[in-house]
């Protein structure tokens, strides 16, 4: 039997805003959570990405609020400022033409505009450790008031290094403040981090042994590490996703893969954590507007995003652990609908693969690109056998008619080749043209190394260069 937003007790006042939205029933996780929060109870609340855990804890956190006193009453921690902005959005639609003020209180903004706006006593703030404690630390921002504070993604929160800067923030609370926890995945050291902040919390989780999605497909496709950047060029050029996310490991590189794919034309911005909150924003605002087709992106600063449209997710890179595979594929797939992962792997890499479907029980299959799709590598394999059996049996085109002949042999063999069988005699017994081989040969080998030097010179150019570049070089030349 189904639950509704009524039956969880919500105000009428949000039931018309969900009903705006085009919300109607309440996820697993929001039926389990809701009752729960409503009650007080601190939490600790897992569920798949893209099952609807922020509304979980929001709407119990703005029922808790009394509109008519100026103080900060709830506080939500975030790890990065696009998971922020994105909460805050969700906060205005709910909340907008209604007396609840809201703030987001995160890093790479100014801190003057900040403190001015605080001014107007926010109710509830969306805000990073950093930035919060910058703000207490000034006495700007004071927690004493807080009814219900959240961690979301509370796991990558703890583990940014910034784990002092959230123990100092909590520490900032009163003792009988609500405490949920909330994220996809809730190791072991989260769990023990969280036995010193929730009071007997009450653990949600909805089916914990169902890691991803039913509606994700995994695949990976396995190539040499200097083909991954046109490997995927060919994966996109040939499923051509409306919007897409693309993961690499390391922010140092970021720059640098933005200017390779862009150069073998694909439609890519980033999204890293040395960019301005401006430039942060302008790349988020125009990937959802569908100005770009690939966000390239980190770990760390995809956490959390719910985009919608994003129909499939490219690793580039191979994820580091399940965890962050896990988190990466929740990108797309969300709420029901259909999604794709696939990992772009080198044969080295294949064990990890093995691992992560072991970790979260999936299957990761694996895929190759023949004539427009992707296909079982066995297919690809039978069809290249095939294409090397037509070659072969090709008649060639510098072949001549006189294939017979022993001066159709010597006009087939390639430049630089010295014979070394004997030449035959002639008619009246004599070996025919012995003094002049010698000079022929020598010509010849002079040739082939002229040849094979210019051939050593161009393979030292092309090092490194994507399989389809080489081709084209090697057309030219032809």
């Amino acid at each position: 039997m189904s639950t509704s937003f009524e039956q969880l007790q919500i105000a009428q006042t949000y039931l018309d805003k969900l009903q705006e939205l085009g919300i109607g029933e309440p996820t697993p996780i929001q039926a389990e959570g809701i009752p729960v929060l409503l009650q007080g109870k601190d939490a600790i609340i897992q569920s798949q990405t893209g099952t609807g855990k922020t509304l979980a804890y929001l709407l119990p956190a703005l029922e808790r609020i009394d509109p008519t006193q100026k103080q900060l009453q709830v506080m939500v921690i975030v790890p990065t400022r696009e998971l922020g902005m994105q909460i805050m959005q969700e906060i205005e639609k709910l909340t907008s033409g209604g007396p609840i003020r809201s703030q987001s209180l995160i890093g790479g903004a100014a801190v003057a505009r900040q403190i001015e706006k605080l001014r107007l006593h926010p109710h509830i703030v969306v805000g990073t450790p950093g930035r919060l404690l910058e703000l207490m630390k000034v006495r700007k921002l004071t927690l004493h008031h807080v009814k219900m504070g959240i961690v979301d993604e509370v796991d990558q929160v703890f583990e940014l290094g910034s784990m002092q800067d959230v123990e100092a923030v909590l520490k900032g609370m009163l003792r009988t403040s609500q405490m949920v926890f909330v994220s996809a995945t809730i190791p072991q050291s989260t769990e023990q981090a969280a036995g010193r902040w929730l009071k007997d919390p009450v653990i949600i989780k909805i089916n914990p042994s169902q890691r991803t999605a039913e509606t994700l497909e995994h695949h990976y496709v396995v190539c040499q590490e200097r083909e991954k950047i046109d490997t995927l060029r060919r994966l996109v050029r040939m499923i051509k996703p409306t919007s897409a996310i693309v993961f690499i490991n390391v922010t140092d590189d970021i720059a640098q893969v933005v200017g390779k794919l862009q150069y073998v034309g694909l439609s890519v911005e980033a999204l890293y954590g040395e960019a301005s909150k401006q430039d942060r924003a302008k790349v988020m605002g125009n990937f959802r507007e569908g100005k770009f087709q690939l966000l390239l992106a980190t770990d760390v600063a995809a956490r959390g995003l719910d985009i919608e449209g994003v129909t499939h997710v490219f690793h580039l890179d191979v994820a580091t652990n399940a965890e962050y595979y896990l988190h990466r594929v929740g990108r797309t797939g969300r709420m029901g609908r259909e999604g794709t992962s696939i990992s772009i792997v080198t044969s080295r890499e294949l064990f990890i693969i093995e691992k992560f479907e072991k970790q979260l029980g999936i299957t990761i299959e694996p895929k190759a690109m023949y004539e427009g799709r992707l296909v079982d590598p066995a297919q690809d394999r039978s069809a290249a056998t095939m294409r090397s059996r037509r070659e072969a049996a090709r008649p060639s085109a510098a072949a001549p008619s006189r294939s017979g002949s022993a001066g159709a042999r010597e006009a087939a063999a390639p430049a630089g080749a010295v014979r070394v069988s004997a030449a035959a005699p002639d008619a009246r017994g004599q070996q025919a043209a012995a003094p002049a081989k010698p000079a022929a040969q020598g010509k010849t080998a002079a040739a082939g190394k002229a040849v094979s030097k210019a051939q050593r010179e161009r393979d030292r150019k092309s090092k490194g260069a994507p399989r389809w570049l080489k081709e084209k070089q090697q057309n030219k030349e032809e």
